[in-house]
């Protein structure tokens, strides 16, 4: 059996709601004086992986946890199917272009492992190059890091019935209809499929590991996310720069 299906989508039964929003609300505005420091510094930066099925709330992440932080400091980068240019390159080119610079917080919403999940499940390419995407993988994200960028690494776990009523969701109200693709119901009809792929993927790109996030309700999943993102941020050494200057005093009036 997938072990994802063992793992609850839903938020611990003691957690109380609205005290764990007051508490992320905190923490999400911690990140945003972490992520000053980060943009005035530019020496470091984050890099927040955010995978999930269809409807799994990726978006949702983008729009709480990062929600204080200003625009100079985070933006996001959205992996949809590639354009005849990006086909025409290696897998990773249009990836690598997207990797935050100095300073700042990159979200990526669907990432590189799009680029593994899509043609595993749909048989687009043989089992040979699917094996030298793992490793061209791992290196990617292992330069990155060498080069001073931390990566976060989160799978946005859903439970079928949630997704399924929230793709309803999609078609029946209005500020939601841009949202919806056709497409999505053939991603459901080949949920395990996929699943079965984010398993080899866990196991095999583990060395920036993986975090398991359960998302049937939006107040959690946030609440976690933003936990991770702060400790991130709080284990990178963060200090304003120093005065740069030649003078010996301030000038008088």
């Amino acid at each position: 059996m997938n072990r994802l299906v063992g793992i609850d989508t839903r938020p611990p039964a003691h957690l109380d709601k609205d005290e764990i929003r007051d508490e992320t609300k905190e923490i999400c505005k911690e990140i945003a004086d972490l992520a000053h420091q980060m943009y005035a510094q530019e020496k470091q930066s984050l890099l927040v992986v955010l995978q999930g099925m269809d409807a799994s709330g990726k978006d949702g992440i983008v729009n709480t946890v990062f929600r204080y932080v200003s625009p100079n400091g985070v933006s996001t980068a959205p992996f949809k199917k590639p354009t005849d240019l990006e086909f025409a390159h290696d897998f990773l080119w249009r990836v690598h272009q997207q990797a935050p610079k100095a300073g700042e917080i990159k979200v990526f919403n669907r990432s590189h492992y799009e680029d593994i999940l899509v043609p595993s499940v749909y048989g687009y390419l043989d089992a040979r190059l699917i094996e030298k995407r793992f490793r061209h993988i791992n290196d990617f994200e292992r330069m990155l890091e060498d080069h001073g960028t931390k990566i976060l690494k989160f799978y946005l776990h859903v439970d079928p019935q949630e997704q399924r009523e929230r793709l309803i969701e999609r078609m029946e109200v209005e500020e939601k209809f841009w949202k919806h693709s056709d497409g999505d119901w053939e991603t459901v009809a080949n949920r395990d499929k996929f699943l079965d792929v984010y398993e080899t993927i866990f196991d095999r790109c583990a060395d920036v590991p993986w975090h398991i996030v359960p998302a049937d309700k939006n107040w959690y999943k946030s609440y976690f996310v933003a936990k991770h993102v702060l400790g991130a941020l709080k284990n990178m050494d963060l200090n304003w720069p120093e005065l740069d200057t030649e003078m010996e005093s301030i000038p008088k009036k």
